[in-house]
């Protein structure tokens, strides 16, 4: 039970709003926020509205700091109600926006959003909570939404609530009525932490927490039935002015005229003002009349059973208007707008054959199928670099999943969805070890709540735990080398829980789990995980479990600075390995954490004949996640050996890989060694910052340096020495610097100028407009380098290289290739390939 959860008294302050009165929350600083509420309201220069179910689109920042979806079209009527919740979030610190699905919550609260960014200096932020289904990874979400990195085993509120503690900003909290409990514990926790944070919440129950303040969320305003409209009067109603717009975009030409005014007016009073209704209707233009439109709906609402007992009137409507829309496709549609209810992300072409296809949806239509959706507007079409993604529209998913149950499908479905993303951990796992280290990185982000959705259902439904487990483990380089060392724990820990009977899967589980422990600092949990898995693979002669276990221990040894033993282990691992044929990133991990043993123990030549090993094997199999550690300690021991030059290229190298695949660990680890060599240069100002850039970074990885003498050793000199140099003041204020960097900026200082010689002259004023990184492309655009060998050759992705390409050619005012190339041979600044 969370404080604050009983229902609190309710008093109506007017028609449209409904607060909680008898304790309220600390209201905070509002001052500034809003004008004073005498104050005609300010018209919105800044309008919103994609189509119902775009707005969970790709993420942008509609203005200022923040993720809201960018414009798409514009904002039809609810100017009224912006201006009021506002005003609301000026008294109050949680306003919930309630309503039936399809009303217009989520636009209502991004449109008010979006007009407050500018009060709210540390951004406003949209947190998406339709997909979740597991009330213990809200907060995960929501830090994900802000770009707030945590790979620690720190409970995720109370990272949360101490990032956001002595910020100021507006957080939304969308679709939060099948996780009321954990929202409404979330939002208690935070709002007690932090008393610049305003909380806007969308659902269709309230929280029921105090101090919270209601808006409901009402259909758009339509004349006055049996009362014609005078020339030109549609105009004036919000929900007709929604349908012609709507129906112009996918009639072109249509338009409402004094003779059909009325007609559309009938139209979306059957629809009872819902815009998520209206939007369906209108899009029916494309075959239908609007006379028949307006029949057909008229008939569909008037079938005896259409609407059943009970319910909200309005949402009562909204479903018939929905199941309507259902009737009007074909089988086949029917079909799979049904089975594509069990995806709670986005999916592509590939998933929808593997899980909807069969039975009634030939795989030779999915692609016809998919399109008549996307028509019909049931279905999102959304584009991620080359590739196509489809979407259900939140109301219109939950209707599928009703329709699914109610065919017996549910449990087939699900399952055929676990396995096919229980097919792409375990294909993905294997071709980790490879060149597509990059693009499986990627495609594990898009399909994050998809496989959030396979572990929960394998997790929970009887007979499945196994799977889950074997899904978990899978996972590992994903958990691991993604940045996502704390939701991985959630699920590891959970499937370990339920999975008790000793086994390959549970052994793979415990050294899986006791590598992310041992990263988060949690060594006793790791250690005892990995004396199970030993104990366990000794027992049942299972060697592979055996070497895994070994090695995760000698890991964990060397980062608890006993660094003999450690050794020892390693070497005994990397034995095994090779004994069993065992080639893999893990593996690679192995000779890697054995070279830092040896730089620890003082035997630079072993440490650097081990990197130059994993770099060799790592660069035939195209391998870039674990290689990027090797040059790593390729910087420390440069760094032993005084070549600080050599030290600082291979930190920006290992940064540079580790910013692609958003590798917490590696990322911080290179910024350390590039300060440490900053020291050594007696660079003591970019020292001092990139020590501030690591200190957030640390914070969310876990223990900074692990806790660890002899990894905490060269970062404490450099420390001491930087500080003596500058002094108390001036070390403070650039340290202070670099640790208000966001993840961005650290990495784009780490790899910039700002660690350039600390001569107080002036940098000379650059001949062209170029970037240095774009004037490293055009060297390779003159060495005639295609865009995917730019891309290889700077270690980034093919679309960034394509980014910089397209820039320099404007910059420059170029069309073509050609021209950057005969330019760069007469520029002073373009170096050589």
């Amino acid at each position: 039970m969370v404080a604050g959860r009983s229902r609190p008294l309710l008093r109506v302050v007017s028609p449209r709003t409904t607060r909680c009165r008898d304790r309220p929350l600390p209201s905070g600083d509002a001052r500034g926020l809003l004008p004073p509420r005498d104050d005609p309201p300010r018209r919105i220069d800044r309008s919103w509205c994609p189509p119902y179910g775009s707005v969970v689109g790709k993420a942008g920042a509609a203005c200022g700091r923040g993720n809201l979806p960018a414009d798409t079209t514009s904002f039809v009527g609810r100017k009224h109600e912006v201006a009021e919740v506002k005003h609301l979030l000026a008294e109050a610190r949680l306003v919930t926006l309630t309503g039936v699905g399809g009303v217009g919550k989520t636009r209502l609260a991004v449109q008010t959003a979006a007009g407050l960014s500018r009060a709210f200096p540390d951004g406003v932020w949209l947190a998406e909570l339709a997909g979740l289904e597991d009330p213990a990874l809200v907060a995960h979400t929501v830090l994900k939404a802000l770009g707030v990195p945590d790979q620690t085993g720190r409970p995720p509120a109370a990272v949360l609530a101490g990032h956001v503690r002595d910020r100021r900003l507006l957080v939304i909290l969308d679709n939060c009525e099948h996780l009321l409990d954990g929202c409404a514990a979330l939002a208690h926790d935070l709002l007690r932490a932090a008393p610049g944070l305003r909380l806007l919440a969308t659902s269709r129950e309230r929280l029921a927490l105090t101090g919270e303040h209601l808006w409901p969320v009402s259909p758009l305003p339509l004349p006055e039935p049996g009362c014609p409209l005078p020339g030109g009067g549609w105009l004036r109603y919000p929900a007709l002015t929604l349908f012609a717009e709507r129906a112009a975009a996918v009639v072109p030409g249509f338009a409402v005229t004094p003779e059909n005014q009325d007609r559309v007016a009938e139209v979306c009073r059957l629809l009872a003002g819902i815009p998520l209704a209206i939007e369906l209707a209108a899009v029916r233009l494309r075959v239908l009349t609007l006379a028949e439109l307006e029949a057909g709906l008229g008939d569909c609402f008037r079938l005896p059973g259409t609407v059943k007992r009970g319910g909200e009137p309005r949402h009562q409507t909204l479903l018939a208007a929905i199941d309507w829309s259902f009737a009007l496709c074909g089988p086949a549609e029917r079909h799979l707008w049904a089975r594509a209810s069990v995806f709670a992300g986005g999916f592509d072409l590939a998933a929808a054959e593997c899980v909807c296809a069969g039975d009634g949806l030939p795989a030779g239509e999915l692609r016809d199928r998919l399109a008549g959706l996307v028509e019909k507007s049931v279905l999102v079409r959304e584009t991620d670099g080359d590739r196509q993604r489809f979407r259900l529209l939140e109301p219109l998913r939950q209707f599928g999943r009703d329709k699914l149950a109610g065919a017996g499908e549910t449990a087939a479905v699900r399952r055929r969805m676990r396995d096919h993303y229980l097919a792409l951990a375990v294909r993905s796992e294997r071709a980790w070890f490879g060149p597509e280290q990059a693009d499986i990185f990627r495609r594990m982000r898009r399909e994050h709540a998809n496989l959030r959705a396979a572990l929960d259902y394998s997790l929970t439904v009887p007979g499945e735990v196994e799977t889950g487990l074997r899904l978990a483990s899978a996972l590992w380089f994903y958990w691991a080398g993604c940045g996502v060392f704390g939701e991985g724990r959630h699920w590891l820990d959970r499937a370990l829980a339920l999975a008790t009977e000793p086994g390959a899967a549970r052994a793979k589980a415990l050294w899986v789990t006791g590598y992310v422990a041992t990263v988060q600092g949690d060594n006793v949990a790791a250690v005892a995980m990995l004396e199970e898995c030993r104990a366990y693979a000794r027992r049942s002669g299972d060697e592979v479990a055996l070497a895994y276990a070994t090695h995760r221990l000698g890991c964990n040894l060397l980062v608890g600075d006993d660094v003999g033993d450690a050794k020892t282990l390693l070497e005994e691992a990397r034995a095994r390995y090779r004994q069993l044929g065992e080639l893999n990133s893990t593996v690679l991990l192995a000779g890697v954490e054995l070279a830092v043993a040896s730089v620890f123990l003082g035997d630079l030549d072993r440490a650097a004949e081990l990197c130059e090993e994993a770099c060799a094997t790592g660069a035939a199999h195209g391998e870039q996640w674990a290689r990027a550690y090797a040059i790593y300690v390729k910087a420390m021991v440069a760094l032993g050996r005084g070549d600080f030059d050599r030290a600082a290229v291979h930190g920006r190298h290992c940064l540079r890989v580790k910013s692609t695949f958003h590798d917490l660990l590696g990322i911080v680890l290179a910024i350390e060694v590039l300060a440490w060599t900053e020291a050594a240069r007696q660079h003591w100002e970019p020292a001092a910052t990139l020590l501030g850039c690591a200190q957030p970074i640390w914070d969310a990885v876990g223990f900074p340096m692990f806790g660890s003498r002899h990894f905490g050793s060269p970062h404490g000199e450099c420390v001491t020495r930087t500080r003596r140099a500058l002094g108390d003041g001036p070390f403070e204020a650039a340290f202070r610097r670099g640790a208000g960097f966001g993840l961005k900026e650290a990495i784009a200082y780490a790899l910039g100028d700002g660690v350039a010689s600390p001569s107080p002259e002036p940098e000379p004023e650059r001949p062209t407009p170029l970037t240095d990184r774009e004037a490293q492309v055009v060297a390779l655009i003159a060495d005639g380098r295609s865009n995917q060998e730019i891309a290889d050759r700077l270690v980034i992705s093919r679309r960034t290289a394509e980014g910089h390409v397209n820039r320099i050619l404007r910059k420059l005012g170029f069309d073509s290739r050609a021209q950057v190339a005969a330019w760069a041979a007469t520029a002073s600044r373009v170096p050589s390939p």
